[in-house]
Parts: C-alpha cells; sequence; structure tokens
C-alpha cells in the first residue's frame, strides 16, 4: 500500500509533541516485531491513545493500521486521514466484515491495532477487555503484543476539556513481550492473561510516573487505588452503563 499520508501525519504529530516537551518515553521496543504481522493490544485512558500507541511502535519502523468505529471515518476531516493511513472501521453492529479484513492484513505482513477495552477507562485501571484481539492474533498466526499508555489522559480524556497544548506532560509507552495464540488455546483464558499483562504494564509505568498532581483539583488524573480522585472501576462501570459507552 502506497503510504502517502501515514509519515506526514507521524512526523507533525512528533514535531507537535517536541514543541510543547511532552517528555515521550518509549520502552519495550525490541518486543514489536521488525517484520510480519502482529497484533498490538493497548489500554484505552484518551482520546489520543491511537496516536501514542501507533508512536510506541515507530522503533521498530512498523505503522499500525488501528481498528476504529465506522463514526470516525465519515468525519469530514477525520475520515480521508483515516482512510489514508489504511486503519480499518468497525460497524460495531454487524462487526465480521472488518474482523476478517484485520486478519486478513495481519496474514499479510501488516500490524494491527486494537483497543480491547473497547472504550476509555474512566478509572484509568484496565477494565474488563474483550477476547477479538486473541482470537484474531491466532486465526493469522502472529504474535499479540500487550501494549500500555499512562499520561496521555491528562491531555484529553472522556469528561474532560481538552488540553492539547499542555506543556511539558510526561508521556509513557511500554510493550510487553508478546503472546503466541494458537489454534487449540482457550481464547478466553488467553484474554484474561493479556489483561493481567496489560495491567502489570500499566503498574509499572504509574509507579514510575515523574509527575505527582500539582494540588487536589488536579487529582482526577490519578486512580482511585493512587489516592487520585478517579472513580473506581465499579464506578466507572455504573457511568458507562447510565451514560452509553461510546468513546
Amino acid at each position: 500500500m502506497a503510504e502517502i499520508v501515514y509519515p506526514p501525519v507521524v512526523l507533525a504529530a512528533k514535531t507537535m509533541f517536541r514543541v510543547l516537551d511532552n517528555r515521550l518515553r518509549v520502552t519495550g521496543t525490541e518486543h514489536v516485531p521488525r517484520t510480519g504481522g502482529a497484533v498490538i493490544a493497548c489500554n484505552h485512558v484518551s482520546y489520543l491513545d491511537f496516536i501514542f500507541c501507533g508512536l510506541g511502535a515507530q522503533p521498530a519502523k512498523r505503522l499500525v493500521r488501528f481498528m476504529a468505529k465506522k463514526e470516525i471515518f465519515d468525519n469530514r476531516i477525520a475520515g480521508p486521514l483515516m482512510r489514508g493511513m489504511h486503519h480499518i472501521p468497525v460497524d460495531r453492529a454487524a462487526g465480521k466484515g472488518s474482523y476478517d479484513e484485520a486478519v486478513e492484513r495481519l496474514r499479510a505482513g501488516e500490524v494491527v491495532g486494537v483497543f480491547p477495552e473497547a472504550t476509555i477507562s474512566r478509572s484509568f485501571t484496565v477494565k474488563p477487555i474483550k477476547s477479538g484481539a486473541v482470537r484474531m492474533a491466532a486465526d493469522a498466526g502472529v504474535p499479540l503484543v500487550p501494549m500500555s499508555l499512562w499520561g496521555t489522559q491528562r491531555l484529553w480524556t472522556k469528561g474532560r476539556p481538552r488540553t492539547l497544548t499542555k506543556r511539558h506532560v510526561p508521556i509513557r509507552i511500554h510493550a510487553g513481550e508478546p503472546l503466541h495464540p494458537g489454534p487449540d488455546d482457550d481464547p478466553d483464558a488467553l484474554t484474561e492473561e493479556l489483561r493481567a499483562r496489560m495491567s502489570a504494564i500499566l503498574d509499572d509505568l504509574q509507579a514510575g510516573y515523574p509527575d505527582q498532581p500539582a494540588g487536589e483539583e488536579d487529582r482526577w488524573w490519578l486512580p482511585a487505588h493512587l489516592g487520585g480522585t478517579a472513580p473506581t472501576p465499579e464506578e466507572a462501570a455504573t457511568l458507562d452503563a447510565r451514560g452509553g459507552a461510546s468513546d
């Protein structure tokens, strides 16, 4: 596929984060395959996570094709960019077509990115995840790389105003050791293992994060178990049920 749109978008994102001095640190990139297909399964705390998850694969010189809801592709501004970067539209009411396309891309040697929580986690913990990432990796015979991000929620997340020009925000991205799902493996058991690995990575990123809230009102971006005022996972589930889980 011709890459006319994706490289300039990556360059623009890197330039913006450099100008804003968003202290981006990417680790674990040795776990992202340099060639061949792979699924990257990433946690979801921000509307910007697809950008940062994609940057997490840049040291491996890979472009990630994200599965994203089709409504984004219908947007007159975002749609052409999404199509130009060869991302994969998902109709949540009829997902088999997008699933089959993702498996085909994986077998062709592409890297496909998914957010298996499906929606942004208001609690800033890893929500229960769907099994699609495991099943795609097994069907295509490719590795499954767990990844987690931290800090992106401070720029733009659910229920908070956008602060895209906020300066000096540390962003942490880590790719973990891949799983290798096979056709005879239990997808539900492997999905729980994937969630455990994503959670362990996120815990490490949170523990090593260099910033602390500036005051009581700034504690919103910390999860409750770390003394923040974000909803607990149970409270977040209730909020999602009341208002719908759409991003």
